[in-house]
């Protein structure tokens, strides 16, 4: 699919490029025949309005001067005067038959293919006057044109297919990496869902058992029933990550107080830290004002503490600080000790579904935590990354200030 949008894509630019050069080469040609033969006409009409006033060789030319002679008919369409220093005017036989020719025909400016000559017509009072002039520099000039175009539009042609398709190869790779991920997501996704499905399938054939008593009936619906919790638990994460890349307007957003709603979900989550024998403390400013939605900075909060609880050592203390940065921006840190996490994981950490191996194995994970929250980040114009140093694990938040 990718390698077929690509060769679209290309297809699609080079056929524009071929329509432009060629309309851009067709408008060349046009335009420097009609002046060609606009030159050509008025030296001739120029000849023909005052025959011997042509100039000498050393004066500067005011127009194109091309070889050219004169003919002069009398009533009877008789030649009577001959002009021209360019052609042997003694062969009064092909004098004759331009002339019949030229007679032939009713336009007073026209072309005798034949002769590569082009004739231009005056009437004077008692007679008329033809004058000729040689088109073979002309058409030279125009077939040296042509193969000048060809040339270049093959040229141009094979060096915009080069960039055609080194472009398609950078259009395109935002659209191969989220292909990429999507079918890494759905493959991900499978997964998850496939164990506690099958533990749903399994208990619920047991159920259907004949002389099952009352304690395992009882068991048995109790694993369908939190296996169902579990997987709900996940679709709703999932649905939160497919609403998270809609990309909501910011219309909605209001200035609001970070700190109140850090230290809010701080003391909603100091009875669970104790019942589970860890410690919570917070440190820094209590007021720090933000553009955002509140539901959303109060989820990414939630998920670093839930975070920080299910990944801490026991009797560890998780300590939650938040301060400004500069004039324009605040900095929200979650720490806990914790199994260090490797260098090479911390740029994966907020994949969806990315757990390490050995600090993000614990039950009750689906890996989609903190990509919801870098999501809610993201879209408030912030920044969230990870750090790991000498056991301590920690979480930053870096959000513009209102």
């Amino acid at each position: 699919m990718i390698k077929r949008l690509r060769w679209k894509f290309v297809l699609i630019n080079m056929t524009i490029v071929t329509i432009m050069l060629c309309v851009i080469f067709s408008l060349m040609y046009s335009f420097t025949r009609m002046d060609l033969e606009n030159k050509s006409i008025a030296m001739m009409r120029s000849i023909a309005a005052d025959p011997v006033g042509q100039g000498s060789p050393t004066e500067h030319a005011q127009e194109v001067r091309l070889p050219y002679f004169t003919l002069e008919l009398g009533h009877e369409t008789e030649i009577i005067a001959t002009g021209g220093g360019y052609y042997d005017l003694s062969n009064q036989q092909f004098l004759q038959r331009v002339a019949q020719d030229v007679l032939g025909t009713r336009e007073p400016v026209g072309v005798l293919e034949e002769y590569n000559l082009r004739y231009c017509r005056v009437m004077t009072p008692g007679n008329q006057t033809l004058v000729f002039a040689d088109i073979s520099s002309e058409q030279a000039t125009l077939s040296n044109l042509v193969h000048s175009c060809v040339v270049i539009g093959v040229v141009s042609f094979l060096i915009f297919l080069g960039l055609s398709m080194l472009l398609a190869r950078w259009a395109v790779h935002p659209v191969e990496q989220a292909w990429r991920e999507q079918k890494q997501f759905v493959a991900d996704a499978s997964h998850e869902l496939k164990t506690p499905l099958t533990v749903i399938t399994t208990n619920a054939e047991l159920l259907q058992q004949p002389g099952l008593d009352e304690d395992s009936r009882e068991r048995l619906s109790g694993n369908v029933l939190g296996t169902a919790h579990h997987m709900r638990s996940l679709l709703e994460q999932m649905l939160e990550l497919a609403r998270g890349d809609q990309q909501p307007s910011r219309a909605s957003y209001e200035c609001l107080d970070f700190g109140e709603v850090v230290s809010s979900e701080v003391l909603t989550y100091e009875a669970v830290f104790f019942e589970e024998g860890l410690e919570l403390e917070s440190r820094g400013e209590e007021s720090i004002p933000v553009l955002g939605d509140g539901v959303e900075l109060r989820q990414v909060v939630d998920i670093l503490l839930d975070n920080a609880r299910k990944y801490s050592n026991p009797g560890g203390k998780t300590v939650v600080e938040l301060r400004r940065e500069g004039r324009r921006k605040c900095v929200l840190a979650v720490s806990n000790p914790g199994p260090e996490i490797p260098p090479q994981d911390l740029p994966h950490l907020f994949r969806r579904f990315y757990r390490c191996d050995r600090a993000r194995t614990r039950s009750g994970s689906f890996g989609l935590g903190l990509a919801i929250a870098q999501g809610i980040v993201l879209r408030h114009r912030g920044h969230i990354w990870a750090q790991s140093r000498q056991g301590v694990n920690t979480f930053w938040v870096e959000l513009p200030t209102a």
